[in-house]
């Protein structure tokens, strides 16, 4: 009997030695992209599994959609919700029925769209009924879904987490300051982020302190311990719960 204790905590003890320490995942997503084909241009050539997420009211959203999707990057739709205006919005008070003829409308603007997030939002996130439609409707379509959290009161992610929708919370925005020095100080927020809880989700923007930042910064990842990943393996990695900010013991404090 000893020896089979013996036996199995050195058993357990190869286990744990053999197990990666410390690990740190980072995704990293470029929101507000085919306006412009030089901002295109230099997102898509960012190093690494960079997500792109297209807006569907955009001069080149279905061209670029393409070309990123041949590049082998993640494709996301990033779907206008109020304040957000214009054709593809979504604004509390509109008709289910309306919503989905604006989400097909969008997402056929963004073809090979893995998933979508929320561009602007901060009101729409907050009605429970339209999310936990747009959860379902997710979840029928096969798409995952990603909480950019514009606002404290999103009830998105976890209307998300309810249904068992694939999803995942922003958090950290890296360019709500639009200079190098303030930029790098998120990435660096988010690099110690994910040391301490295993994985970070950041937001920028393709503008071209923020490109130059990451365009610096993302080979440099890996000499810091930390792994730039797919946002689908970031997705399997959380597993769909709640991070220490958003929520308890894995559970959104929405719900």
């Amino acid at each position: 009997m000893r020896y089979l204790l013996c036996l199995l905590f050195c058993l357990m003890a190869g286990v744990a030695q053999a197990a990666p320490a410390g690990k740190a995942y980072l995704s990293i997503i470029i929101d507000d992209l085919g306006q412009s084909t030089e901002r295109d241009s230099r997102t898509l050539a960012l190093p690494g599994s960079v997500t792109l997420a297209i807006m569907p009211d955009t001069p080149h959203a279905t061209d670029f959609a393409r070309q990123a999707h041949k590049a082998g990057k993640t494709v996301i739709l990033h779907m206008p919700m109020d304040p957000a205006t214009g054709p593809y919005a979504w604004h509390p008070g509109i008709p289910i029925e309306e919503l989905a003829r604006r989400l097909d409308a969008a997402l056929a603007k963004v073809p090979y769209a893995a998933g979508i997030n929320n561009h602007m939002g901060s009101r729409m996130t907050a009605q429970r009924e339209p999310m936990a439609w747009l959860m379902g409707e997710l979840q029928r379509r096969h798409l995952f879904f990603v909480d950019s959290r514009t606002s404290a009161a999103t009830v998105a992610a976890a209307e998300a987490q309810a249904q068992g929708l694939a999803h995942v919370s922003r958090d950290v925005f890296l360019d709500d300051v639009r200079t190098t020095e303030a930029i790098s100080g998120q990435l660096q927020q988010g690099i110690a982020l994910a040391r301490k809880q295993g994985s970070a989700v950041l937001i920028g923007h393709p503008y071209p302190q923020t490109l130059e930042v990451l365009a610096r910064e993302l080979p440099r990842l890996k000499e810091q311990g930390v792994t730039l990943i797919k946002l689908q393996q970031m997705i399997a990695e959380r597993g769909n719960q709640a991070m220490p900010a958003h929520g308890k013991q894995g559970r959104y404090s929405n719900r």
